[in-house]
């Protein structure tokens, strides 16, 4: 070291010993002393995370119509609500307290843990699967919580626009305190998924395809919109009333993820953060990329919709394997993602399944590509637990093992929330009638529209007597033509 760079380094030693001692020695630190640190991290990250709530429901908003924005908003904000109260009474037991390789037993409503918020082994009791991070369980579980709000928002968007209110807020509820919970278990509980070599480092699948797999089954058991598709096969566009709002709500969402990856590590680790934060920033950037690549080749326009689907697809695919691969590896999943989700949109659409906000490409497939992409881009010099992936020369088994994961998880999901689905559509009912739709569900069923400056009734009230059919005269709704059902 030269006589300059040693110098740097104890001048850099000195200021650092100054403003803070407590920092001079990691092995003579208090353990209340890295609790606190890692505790105020995973806070602060979890706080990141809920806030990723406003961004979902501005990107949905912006991207339906207008007559349905206040319904959009009110279900996201509702859904936090039920779904955390959901996790906090039953989801989280199911997915973290001890109990078999396939669910947890106990655990309801925080119980059976020694939580001792300032000590290292905050973690004694049933929650064993939770003893790796030395943060009280009560950040654990507010961390968490907010991954299961946002597993249970995806959702909203793909059934946009046509479900009932209250039969979206009975569906969220049992995905996050019964679904959502036990395929987690199976993942980060402890279960039988981990047990095979099965990794997921923040939720590509855990989160993100179990969410993209029940708004799939929603989508095409709640049909598409009256008018997307046409007995001929069309295609109709449905344009969005806001990209301004789409977009914020992109930023958002953008922002809230260097919280929802980075802070999974648990603990105030900088080397392990900085890495992460910037896997995850080249994903995004190389989704953008993607998309706008892909859009390009296919339309000769350049998209903004695709564009910022493009993003969060790479922030998706890299929610797995962001801990465990290279940046020049994250580039080249993020850009994959952003092509992905292109032709996702097509297919949907091809398929007809009326997806107005593209959750299910970007939730779903870019879930599937990123947890198997951790197959094939992990290298073992950041985790010799993962190892290497097969572009590394690990051979075909963490490869084998993710695609396990991604196959077991869909068919547990698949089949647990069409029952779900199944169940609320032949009791209460999962659709607004055709009038409610055409007439947008902020006037039948919120009572409130998010633009009252459109209404050429002003002075009509909008909520009719409870015992006349809701009768709006079309003008009064629609500022621009629509595609009508054949």
């Amino acid at each position: 070291m030269t006589r300059k760079n040693l110098l740097r380094a104890a001048v850099s030693t000195a200021v650092l010993l100054a403003a803070t001692p407590a920092l001079a020695d990691d092995a003579a630190a208090p353990p209340e002393w890295k609790v606190a640190v890692d505790t105020v991290w995973v806070v602060l990250a979890g706080m990141m995370v809920f806030f990723m709530n406003a961004g979902f429901g501005l990107l949905e908003t912006g991207f339906c119509r207008a007559k349905n924005a206040v319904n959009i908003l009110a279900k996201n904000f509702t859904v936090a609500a039920i779904a955390g109260l959901a996790f906090f009474f039953v989801g989280f037991g199911l997915m973290f307290a001890d109990g078999n390789a396939f669910v947890g037993l106990g655990g309801l409503m925080l119980g059976g843990a020694d939580n001792s918020p300032m000590m290292g082994d905050a973690y004694q009791g049933i929650f064993s699967s939770l003893s790796w991070a030395a943060v009280p369980l009560e950040a654990k579980f507010f961390f968490q919580a907010c991954f299961a709000m946002a597993a249970a928002s995806i959702v909203s968007g793909a059934v946009a626009e046509r479900i009932k209110f209250q039969s979206f807020v009975v569906f969220s509820l049992v995905l996050v305190a019964a679904v959502y919970g036990v395929s987690g278990h199976w993942i980060w509980g402890g279960g039988w998924l981990a047990n095979l070599g099965f990794w997921d480092f923040a939720g590509s699948t855990a989160v993100h395809s179990v969410g993209g797999w029940a708004a799939l089954t929603g989508a095409i058991i709640l049909g598409a919109r009256k008018g997307k598709y046409g007995k001929d096969g069309s295609i109709r566009p449905i344009p969005g009333h806001n990209m301004a709002l789409a977009t914020t709500g992109g930023f958002i969402l953008w922002v809230g993820w260097f919280g929802f990856n980075a802070g999974s590590t648990m603990a105030a680790d900088p080397g392990a953060i900085a890495h992460i934060a910037t896997t995850t920033m080249l994903a995004s950037l190389a989704g953008i990329a993607g998309a706008l690549v892909a859009s390009y080749i296919k339309t000769k326009a350049f998209d903004l919709s695709m564009m910022i689907n493009g993003n969060l697809a790479g922030l998706v695919a890299i929610t797995a394997p962001c801990a465990f691969v290279s940046a020049t590896s994250s580039v080249m999943i993020g850009f994959a993602a952003g092509t992905i989700v292109v032709g996702g949109v097509e297919l949907f659409d091809r398929l007809k399944v009326d997806d107005p906000v593209g959750a299910t490409s970007v939730h779903l497939l870019g879930g599937v590509w990123g947890t198997l992409a951790l197959g094939l881009f992990a290298e073992a010099r950041f985790s010799a637990d993962v190892g290497n992936g097969l572009f590394f020369g690990g051979g075909v088994s963490l490869l084998g093992a993710q695609a396990i994961g991604v196959v077991s998880v869909a068919a547990f999901v698949l089949a647990a929330s069409s029952a779900i689905w199944l169940g609320i559509k032949y009791t209460m009912g999962l659709r607004v009638d055709e009038e409610e739709e055409f007439l947008g569900l902020d006037i039948t069923e919120m009572r409130m529209r998010a633009y009252p400056q459109d209404d050429l009734t002003g002075m009509r009230p909008i909520a009719p007597p409870a015992h006349e059919p809701v009768r709006v005269e079309v003008g009064a709704v629609e500022t621009a033509p629509e595609p009508q059902p054949d």
